[in-house]
C-alpha cells in the first residue's frame, strides 16, 4: 500500500461526500502537511464542513523540511506548496492533488498524483465502492467541479456508462 500526501481540496470533498474512509482502506497512511491543517481550521471556522485531521488516527500531520521551493511557485496556496515539497521529500508516495496547477507542477517535478476522482475510482476499481455515480452526483451537489466529458469519462473508467 502506498502513503499519500493530501491536499486540502480532497480531504474536504470525500469528507462532505460521506467517502473520506476511501483514503483509509486505500492507502497505508495519509499525510496532511500543516498548510492543510490550516486550510481545513479556516473553513471550519468559516462553517465549512471540513475533517480534522488532528482527530483521525489513521491521518498524520507533517511539516515539509525542505522549504526551498516555496517562493519558487508563488502562483499555488500554501497547502499546495507544502503538498509538492513533501512529494519531493518522499518520492515513493502518491500526492492527492485536485488543483490543475499543482498538478501540472507536480507533472514538472516528475511526482506520482491522482485527485479526489481518482480515489473514487480507485476504491470502485478495488472493490469498496460499489457505484461511482451517487458519489459524483453528491460532489456536484457540494459544487465539486466537473466539466461534462470528466464526468462522463471516469464513469466509462467505473464501467457505468458505455463508450
Amino acid at each position: 500500500m502506498l502513503e499519500a500526501i493530501s491536499d486540502t481540496s480532497p480531504l474536504q470533498y470525500l469528507y462532505q461526500a460521506e467517502s473520506l474512509d476511501l483514503l483509509r482502506v486505500l492507502y497505508e497512511r495519509v499525510l496532511v502537511p500543516e498548510a492543510v491543517l490550516a486550510e481545513l481550521a479556516e473553513g471550519r471556522a468559516l462553517g465549512v464542513a471540513s475533517p480534522d485531521p488532528l482527530t483521525i488516527s489513521w491521518m498524520t500531520a507533517t511539516r515539509a523540511e525542505e522549504r526551498r521551493l516555496f517562493p519558487l511557485i508563488t502562483d499555488l496556496g500554501a497547502g499546495e506548496r507544502e503538498v509538492l515539497a513533501l512529494g519531493l521529500e518522499r518520492q515513493d508516495a502518491l500526492l492527492l492533488l485536485d488543483d490543475a496547477l499543482a498538478r501540472r507542477y507536480a507533472r514538472l517535478l516528475g511526482l506520482t498524483f491522482t485527485g479526489t476522482l481518482g480515489v473514487i475510482l480507485e476504491a470502485e476499481q478495488v472493490g469498496h465502492v460499489p457505484r461511482v455515480e451517487p458519489i459524483l452526483r453528491r460532489l456536484e451537489s457540494l459544487r465539486f467541479r466537473l466539466h461534462p466529458a470528466t464526468r462522463e469519462a471516469v464513469l466509462r473508467l467505473a464501467g457505468e456508462v458505455e463508450g
